[in-house]
């Protein structure tokens, strides 16, 4: 048995290279972005008009002239003019070019409009106020968006603002994700006494939704042959495979031994943790495997790629929190993703004496701007309904401390924003 931290880095140290696709930039949002995003030109292109009102030359306003001819209108969207005497003054509206021979823009709010004739009202201006001038917020060639960003909908305008149509973001993996069990049936049927439904496939298939993953979902019955055969079968094909169930000690928990006979390496299977101690984790590399599906001769197919996988425990919230804990992370490093650690502050006293990392669920709340993390009690890794109630979990460490103080900071593993 290994600890958290060595299975964070094993799992860490074997990411994977999903590679690159180009797509719309509308459907980029949530995805990884692979390349540099660039100003085609000058932001503003343009000295642009910040408000409406006129634009004067500086100098005579300094020389105490408060009257001024208008020689034009500049409206937005339309080519530069050129105001020709220099003491007159051009209308201008927010967005347009700023006249040439004009360098200060006057709010009509502080101006007086009389037939062709604009009288300013105030007796304090700013030599170049109101003007947005070309290239104060970015100059051509610089980078606006740097590549390995998480687009969103800030990213889309820019995006749209720098002619980018389509966009080069990481490939997203294909995804199958497994439940077993003979006392599972799916969520439309009605379950006899001795059965449930499945939940766990549909929780990962959420949890991988925020992460913009697709997924395919299977269920396999407890048949050591049906689940190799199946199974040899998912190997060729998927980048992933995410297990919930049969990787334990009991008779029917087949998962470790046939992933063994189909040659995939395990790294390694069970951490000193709860819940979640039982999870398996291992690679499927790219080359021949007998798949050992029937007696005939081993089968010559090759992986096309390495497959990864995670085989959690079949308790939801073993799933679930494990999924968070070690997929995600996965994940977001496969794709270079930065993200950062997140910490709370413990609310109340919580006392824990087994010596294992401890993801305790929790309810998050905000006192004067700091986050604060009160302890859920549920009733086990089965209690799939107590996640309801949770926010998410802190990391409380292996240590031979049995209380943790209320005051102290911790990791926390969240699946809502905070």
């Amino acid at each position: 048995m290994i600890t958290v931290e060595q299975a964070k880095h094993i799992i860490l140290e074997n990411t994977q290279d999903f590679g690159v696709e180009e797509i719309p930039f509308l459907e980029a949002v949530g995805r990884v972005l692979k390349e540099d995003i660039v100003a085609d030109r000058d932001f503003p292109p343009f000295n642009r008009v910040a408000m409406d009102g006129i634009a004067i030359n500086y100098r005579f306003f300094e020389y105490g002239i408060r009257d001024f001819k208008i020689e034009g209108i500049q409206p937005a969207g339309a080519p530069q003019q050129s105001m020709e005497n220099a003491a007159h003054c051009y209308e201008v509206m927010t967005g347009a070019c700023l006249p040439d021979n004009t360098d200060t823009v006057i709010r009509y709010e502080d101006v007086a409009i009389n037939t062709l004739m604009a009288t300013v009202t105030i007796d304090k201006i700013t030599e170049g106020q109101n003007i947005h001038v070309q290239g104060s917020d970015k100059t051509k060639e610089e980078i606006l968006i740097k590549k390995n960003t998480l687009i969103s909908a800030a990213e889309i305008g820019v995006l749209a603002t720098v002619g980018k149509a389509m966009v080069k973001v990481a490939r997203l993996p294909k995804v199958m994700i497994v439940s077993t069990g003979d006392e599972l049936v799916d969520v439309n049927e009605n379950p006899l006494d001795h059965q449930i439904r499945r939940s766990n496939v549909y929780t990962l298939v959420s949890l991988l939704n925020n992460l913009k993953i697709p997924a395919e979902t299977s269920h396999i019955a407890d048949e050591k042959s049906v689940l190799k055969e199946k199974i040899a079968t998912f190997l060729q094909k998927y980048d992933v495979l995410l297990f919930s169930g049969a990787v334990s000690k009991g008779k029917f928990d087949f998962l470790p031994e046939v992933l063994n006979e189909l040659g995939v390496k395990k790294l390694f299977h069970s951490v000193s943790q709860r819940p979640g101690k039982p999870f398996w984790f291992g690679i499927a590399e790219a080359l021949n495997i007998n798949n050992a599906v029937s007696t005939e001769k081993p089968s010559e197919n090759k992986y096309q790629k390495n497959t990864t996988v995670f085989a959690f425990p079949g308790n939801p919230v073993s799933t679930f929190v494990n999924c968070l804990v070690y997929f995600y992370p996965w994940y977001k490093k496969s794709t270079e993703i930065i993200s950062e650690e997140k910490t709370v502050i413990l609310a109340e006293d919580i006392t824990f004496k087994p010596n294992l990392t401890y993801f305790l669920q929790v309810k998050l709340t905000i006192k004067n701007g700091q986050l604060y993390a009160t302890p859920i009690q549920g009733n086990g890794s089965g209690d799939l309904a107590s996640l309801v109630e949770t926010d998410g979990f802190i990391e409380l460490p292996k240590t031979e401390e049995i209380v943790f103080k209320k005051g102290s900071v911790f990791p926390v593993i969240t699946w809502k924003t905070w």
